[in-house]
């Protein structure tokens, strides 16, 4: 079975991440910059959170909240499920479904971060799966395999 693994073997293992007492501001900078819609929360190299564009919409935009005022760990998600490379990707993409998450963390063993993947690079290795089926197929149908 295709693994996490796979996934970060193409896309790279670096993952952005923010310290828990940046600011609001310097987090969405960051992500702007990076062209990101997650960073993974840190305090002390251990994984305390994410912070996502959800939180900047619903505890920051809508609440008024200033931005150069307040600490992600204030506003971000702390309840962070983490997988290793090893998980196969349906069950990555059922834990993305299931918990309505769009960024995964994964980590080894020890829980260091190792790499994070998003629902769109799930989806886009199922659709690469796809289009490589529907190819050996047409060319059986039409005998060109």
């Amino acid at each position: 079975m295709p693994t996490l693994r796979e996934i970060l073997s193409e896309k790279g293992t670096r993952v952005h991440t923010i310290a828990a007492d940046a600011t609001v501001l310097e987090a969405t900078r960051k992500m702007n910059e990076h062209k990101i819609g997650a960073l993974v929360v840190l305090d002390n190299d251990r994984i305390a959170g994410m912070f996502t564009e959800r939180d900047v919409l619903q505890r920051v935009v809508a609440l008024e909240k200033a931005p150069a005022e307040i600490r992600v760990r204030d506003v971000m998600t702390e309840d962070v499920v983490c997988v290793g490379p090893e998980t196969d990707i349906d069950d990555a993409s059922q834990v993305l479904r299931d918990r309505r998450i769009r960024h995964l963390p994964i980590c080894d063993s020890c829980g260091g971060l190792i790499g994070m993947v998003s629902i769109g690079d799930v989806n886009a290795y199922h659709a690469s799966g796809q289009a490589a089926t529907i190819h050996f197929l047409s060319d059986y149908i039409y005998g060109r395999a």
